[in-house]
């Protein structure tokens, strides 16, 4: 069993959180829970904790490339253009890096970030023990331009029984309306879809999609404009995405603030984007996703306080460097350095853990993250890293 003592949650003040066999067995003052002999406890003091982030948006293969993009455009097909032109050789060198290798950095991005569990769109890829969990239980469209035969895979009678996940309406033109209007035209059986971006999408239209999949980072880079989630939400589930470090920061923190900025949601409705309202749209509630609450499976995530806010506003002051300990079902993920002390002291067995430094502060992460980062470098050197190696 893992203790964690003294943290403090976003509502309920103070607490100790225990975990055994991957689930939180209670949540409670300090003096209630186990206190066995094999108990592993870790002192969090000062340190706010609160349920492993769910990434709804990413491509995953596609977080070494740095942002591409010299001005605003109309569509993310226009876009695509542009960079194809006028990126060629550094589009070619990244995608000479073997797809698993860009695939493990793009599940340790989101891991520094807190994330436990990021939702990939694209072709499946394989992903032997990843670090966190990298959701492909969907039916992926990349969108209705640049698909071939979507309209086959959005209606055949052979479907998987999970929800249909496509681009929809990533532009400001009229063609992004209209993309919004085929897909809800062409759903013959009425498909459950989660739309992504839907920076045109309609109040009307929104109540056709089960949910939407905000990226505003994303948004305003390539058009200087984002959904009107004010008037989407009244018909639709709001989800919160990174998207690919193409065109968003590789800081999920960054997104998030920048969201509580444009004051389309209320915070709690942006916490609720990337825990509870997740949870339910990916089916995950069963296992207690999105929520520190007995029973539910131990994604946790604890964070430094650099100051003496509370509640919401303590939680997006965060940033990765803050990050002290993330757990996904139970296991030690990532820790800071007296976290990483503590569970030596302990008797933890830490030899899973690599070093890695991160804005100044020691991290230690599953797996030989420095080695991947060394193998990647191999076959493109100019890929930057937000984090650097240790030995």
């Amino acid at each position: 069993m893992i203790s964690l003592h003294n943290v403090d949650l976003i509502h309920e003040g103070r607490r100790r959180i225990d975990i055994e066999s991957g689930r939180i067995i209670s949540v409670g003052p300090e003096d209630v829970g186990g206190t066995g002999g094999l108990t592993t406890h870790l002192y969090c003091d000062k340190c706010l904790a609160f349920p492993g982030l769910i990434n709804s948006h990413d491509h995953l293969h596609f977080d070494c490339f740095p942002r591409m993009g010299a001005r605003k455009y109309s569509d993310y097909v226009e876009w695509g253009e542009d960079i194809h032109k006028a990126n060629a050789g550094e589009i070619d060198a990244i995608l000479r890096i073997p797809v698993p290798f860009r695939t493990q950095w793009g599940l340790y991005k989101n891991l520094l970030n807190g994330i436990t569990t990021v939702v990939h769109h694209g072709d499946y890829l394989a992903v032997p023990e990843p670090v966190i969990e990298a959701f492909q239980k969907c039916n992926m469209i990349h969108s209705a331009r640049q698909q071939r035969h979507w309209r086959w895979k959005l209606n055949t009678p052979s479907a998987r029984r999970q929800p249909f996940v496509v681009h929809a309406g990533e532009g400001t033109n009229n063609r992004s309306r209209r993309e919004i209007d085929s897909l809800i035209r062409w759903n013959m059986f009425g498909r459950e879809m989660i739309a992504v971006h839907g920076v045109v999408m309609e109040e009307e239209q929104a109540g056709e999609f089960a949910a939407l999949v905000w990226c505003p980072d994303s948004n305003y880079f390539l058009f200087d404009r984002t959904a009107d989630i004010p008037r989407l939400r009244r018909r639709t589930t709001i989800l919160f995405g990174t998207d690919s470090t193409l065109t968003a920061s590789w800081n999920i923190w960054e997104h998030l603030r920048f969201a509580r900025q444009l004051r389309m949601m209320t915070d709690e409705a942006l916490f609720d984007s990337v825990t509870r309202a997740p949870a339910g749209s990916w089916r995950l509630q069963g296992r207690g996703r999105g929520t520190l609450t007995p029973g539910s499976e131990a994604d946790i995530v604890v964070a430094n306080r650099k100051t003496a806010a509370r509640g919401y506003d303590a939680w997006f002051e965060i940033n990765p460097s803050d990050i002290a300990l993330v757990m996904k079902s139970g296991s030690v993920r990532l820790c800071d350095e007296e976290r990483y002390r503590q569970l030596q002291r302990s008797g933890f067995d830490c030899t899973a853990l690599s070093k890695v430094r991160l804005d100044g502060s020691a991290k230690y992460v599953h797996g030989d993250l420095p080695g991947l980062m060394a193998a990647i470098k191999g076959f493109a050197p100019q890929v930057a890293f937000p984090v650097q190696g240790e030995t």
